[in-house]
């Protein structure tokens, strides 16, 4: 394994800030191919900015590109739908715009959440999520499966998650009888073990990466139930982590960057077990330097996604410089 860091992002991290608000949206977004007849074909946006770009035009009220058309049936070739499942401060809009469309694109019915928000807030705060302890979160999440499960006349779904999402999802597989109901369990950025940064710190971190203003960031911190949680030493995580995180019957994939300025250290996502891959993207690609949040943007990790919801197709994994929050 490769040595864990914990240093937070300095001068170099700001600069590159600096230029991706000035480049975002110039070339960034790209479409993918055409596929078979009848197939979507919805441009996909492979840098964090762009995406939060083109999240912010459409509300975050809406459905990302290719999101909860509930009318879609599975397809043989990918009977189980994909449940997007966003992080900490994120809403079911903002963090998927690149996995939405892309998973749409590649023939999948997706489905998206909002979860952990406080409904009694005032617009647009009651649509930040991710806020409420992680195990109410999970119910939440085990309903909304349900309702995907009889939509489609599914037998399993496939759990797609970005940060919370990779780690709240583990305590649905785990204790809320989740491990019947889902087939593959996708993390990017997770953070099983804890993380270092908790708190109202890891909210200040985002808060400084997303733009929230300091009155929302000071609204947030102290109903931040689930920056709690992401204490090594809570509740939810000694549980999650005992007699092992992984549970038979579901097939976990965790994608990881060394980069990763919110989970420390970054390999608090891996999960050992037999049926469980851990992939670093810089052991794939050390020309990727995504961070915490471009992570759920990246080309390289997205790859990475598609080969572990069809591995019987799985393609090489492309190398291709990707800077953090900018993308390729």
């Amino acid at each position: 394994m490769t040595a864990t860091r914990t240093r937070k992002p300095g001068a170099f991290g700001r600069v590159l800030l600096s230029l991706g608000l000035g480049v975002s949206l110039i070339g960034l977004v790209a479409a993918t191919p055409a596929g078979a007849a009848g197939t979507p074909n919805y441009p996909v946006s492979y840098s964090f900015l762009t995406e939060a770009a083109l999240s912010a035009s459409a509300g975050p009220y809406a459905s990302p590109p290719g999101a909860n058309i509930w009318s879609c049936k599975p397809s043989v070739a990918h009977p189980d739908p994909v449940i997007l499942v966003h992080g900490l401060l994120a809403n079911e809009n903002d963090n998927w715009q690149t996995f939405a469309p892309l998973l749409a694109d590649n023939g999948y019915c997706v489905f998206a959440l909002t979860y952990g928000n406080d409904l009694s807030s005032q617009p647009p705060l009651d649509f930040i999520g991710g806020l409420i302890p992680m195990k109410q979160s999970a119910l939440v999440l085990g309903a909304f499966v349900d309702k995907v499960l009889a939509a489609t006349g599914a037998v399993e779904v496939d759990l797609v998650g970005h940060s919370e999402g990779a780690t709240m999802p583990y305590w649905y597989l785990k204790f809320d009888g989740g491990a019947a109901k889902v087939a593959h369990m996708v993390g990017l950025a997770p953070a099983v073990h804890g993380t270092a940064l908790t708190g109202p710190a890891i909210v200040d971190e985002l808060v400084s990466a997303i733009g929230l203003s300091p009155i929302e960031a000071a609204l947030i911190s102290p109903v931040c139930g689930a920056c709690v949680d992401f204490q090594p030493t809570s509740v939810f995580i000694q549980r999650l982590d005992a007699n092992g995180v992984a549970v038979p019957g579901v097939v976990y994939t965790q994608i990881m960057t060394r980069y990763d300025e919110l989970v420390l250290p970054y390999t608090s996502g891996i999960v050992v077990a037999p049926n469980s891959t851990n992939i670093v993207v810089q052991d794939q690609c050390p020309l990727d330097f995504s961070d915490h949040l471009e992570l759920g943007s990246d080309p390289v990790a997205a790859r990475d996604v598609l080969n572990a919801l069809d591995p019987a197709h799985a393609q090489p994994v492309p190398c291709l410089p990707v800077l953090p929050l900018v993308g390729p």
